[in-house]
């Protein structure tokens, strides 16, 4: 699923994501870090992968979107 880069901290590797609907989902450091990024900027098309539906979602891993 793609989605882009809401909010990051750098501090928490953590932040959220708005998908393509506007919805905003956050992720944690567990799914930042299974992505091997270093740094998220806001804006960036990312790719992501969830678990769960409806508000038990969430995100499991985020990295860049390659084409």
């Amino acid at each position: 699923m793609q989605a882009t880069s809401y909010t990051y901290d750098s501090e928490t590797r953590s932040g959220s994501v708005l998908l393509d609907d506007g919805t905003p989902v956050e992720f944690g450091s567990a799914a930042f870090d299974a992505g091997g990024l270093r740094l998220l900027r806001p804006g960036q098309r990312v790719r992501i992968e969830t678990e769960g539906e409806g508000a038990a979602r969430r995100i499991t891993l985020v990295t860049l979107q390659t084409f």
